[in-house]
């Protein structure tokens, strides 16, 4: 396949990401993709019959024809994201819809909401509002620098803001943030930190604590919250928007680019091994780190080789899709209004569910993410149902079906949902891989999200994204497994395609990706 200089395994964000910054630099590009369909964890599909349980007296082919999200429903990083901001997803047809109220957080004496607007949020907090201005009131006014910061190179943090303007160049816009927002985050991790270690956190620590959570890392680490950081104050900035049409919106624009710039994107090319791959190209793949080390490892060099293995893999999550007959009845109406809930309790119920999970066991009261965007995407509805998804934190690699635990832990809050129910389907953890083959075992963030793990992710190298030479090709990783981590933000695979152009001598800050009047 002589026609080809850079083949991309896999169609998820990273990957086209990665082959649209690589088509615009004039390169030749194929994309293989192991399902029938691209899009990865950003796929939006009819619901199917395979696992679904319908209620007596429900048409069960109109229930499966319902439209749902396969992984990601809710996209705060695709307004964060450096990639997709030059890629200008708006002036493409695509349409971002932020709620007022970004997330919520229910509780046994009333729901906590993080509304868009910063001081309604405090304001609603009452005593504990202060704490919550003082935390991201800094950070709200330059989400776009705070977003660099967080999902650029993570070399930027070990290199204490000591890069020059030529070095920001090489690496692509919006990589490097000046230092004075170092110190800004710097400071808000210290208060972030204080409002989820307080012996008796509140119901701001609970807030938070619902979106450090993310991280599927312990409370008050580094990661988790660096995490609460950033989607805290994304939540008060543009919003966790929801596209309409569904994720697919935002896959279908990168498709059109692709399309136009004479890539070609190849479902149902499965690449287990490297004598699947086409001689001659370059490599990207944007898979896991197990499948990575399955298709090339023993090509690899013994060092390389060496630290891919000792990458940790993350805790599991399983994905359980409800449909309903209207709305979820929460018992505070408010509740309704956001579009995500974090259905997980107070700080120290966060704490104890997630060590269960570290601890191998499953949860009491699992950490439940739940969101319905059918209210800001009405054509999701048909016929009066609507496809809510839920997803719950489990020991990696569980069989459980954990429908009964959601159920009973949104119950808690929503007494009646029971009765709204019209079917259901559990994806547990050991299954996710079988509709994204980087889900191992429901490890959602392609490998443990520690601090250590953030910084030298997959390794500790001057470039992580790198793997080695094979045959005189150069092998990428360009997957969640790298920096700048797990998101729907494409940041992995553009940073991935910057690397293999440095090295075909390419210069990346010639790329324009904004949308072509020729296109």
């Amino acid at each position: 396949m002589g026609d080809v200089d850079v083949v991309v395994v896999g169609s998820g964000p990273n990957g086209l990401a990665a082959a649209v910054t690589l088509v615009r630099a004039g390169l030749r590009v194929r994309v293989f993709e192991a399902e029938d369909t691209a899009g990865g964890g950003a796929r939006t599909l009819p619901l199917g019959r395979d696992g679904l349980v319908v209620r007596l007296g429900f048409d069960a082919e109109q229930v499966a024809a319902l439209p749902h999200d396969v992984c990601s429903a809710v996209h705060p990083l695709a307004l964060a994201s450096p990639f997709l901001q030059a890629f200008d997803l708006a002036a493409r047809g695509v349409r971002l819809v932020s709620p007022d109220v970004s997330y919520a957080h229910p509780l046994p004496d009333g729901a906590v909401l993080a509304h868009r607007s910063l001081d309604a949020t405090v304001a609603s907090l009452g005593r504990e509002g202060d704490a919550w201005r003082r935390t991201f009131g800094p950070l709200v006014d330059r989400p776009d620098v705070l977003a660099s910061l967080l999902l650029g190179d993570r070399r930027t943090l070990l290199a204490g803001g000591s890069r020059t303007r030529s070095a920001r160049t090489e690496r692509g816009p919006g990589m490097t943030p000046p230092a004075s927002t170092r110190d800004r985050l710097r400071v808000a991790s210290s208060l972030a930190d204080g409002l989820l270690r307080a012996p008796r956190s509140g119901r701001a620590g609970a807030l938070l604590a619902g979106v450090a959570v993310h991280a599927m890392a312990p409370l008050a680490s580094p990661a988790a919250t660096g995490t609460g950081l950033l989607l805290g104050a994304l939540g008060h900035a543009g919003g966790w928007p929801v596209p309409l049409g569904g994720s697919r919106a935002i896959v279908d624009a990168l498709l059109a680019d692709l399309r136009a710039h004479g890539a070609r994107v190849e479902t149902g090319r499965r690449v287990t091994s490297w004598g699947d791959l086409p001689s001659g190209a370059d490599v990207i793949l944007t898979t896991s780190v197990p499948r990575a080390l399955g298709i090339v490892g023993q090509h690899l060099p013994r060092h390389v080789r060496a630290a891919l293995r000792r990458f940790r893999g993350g805790p599991g999550a399983a994905a359980v899709q409800l449909v309903l007959d209207g709305p979820v009845p929460w018992a505070d109406a408010r509740v309704g209004t956001a579009g995500t809930v974090h259905v997980a309790g107070t700080v120290d119920d966060v704490r104890r569910a997630q060590a269960a999970v570290r601890a191998g066991r499953h949860a009491e009261r699992p950490v439940v993410l739940l969101g319905d965007p059918t209210p800001w995407d009405p054509a999701r509805e048909r016929d009066g149902l609507r496809v809510v998804w839920a997803y719950a934190h489990v020991p990696a690699g569980s069989g459980r079906d954990v429908t009964d635990d959601v159920l009973t832990h949104v119950t808690r809050y929503a007494p009646d949902v029971r009765d709204r129910v019209v079917a259901t389907r559990c994806v547990p953890a050991s299954r996710m891989s079988a509709h994204d083959e980087n889900l191992l075992g429901g490890d959602i963030a392609a490998g443990a999200v520690t601090a250590w793990q953030m910084l030298a992710r997959p390794r500790l190298a001057a470039d992580p994204h790198h793997l080695g030479e094979v045959d005189g090709r150069h092998v990428v990783l360009g997957s969640s497994a790298t920096p700048p981590g797990p998101g729907v933000h494409g940041m992995s695979g553009y940073l991935a395609a910057l690397s293999v152009l440095r090295r075909r001598r390419v210069r990346p800050g010639s790329l324009g990706l904004a949308r072509s009047t020729s296109v």
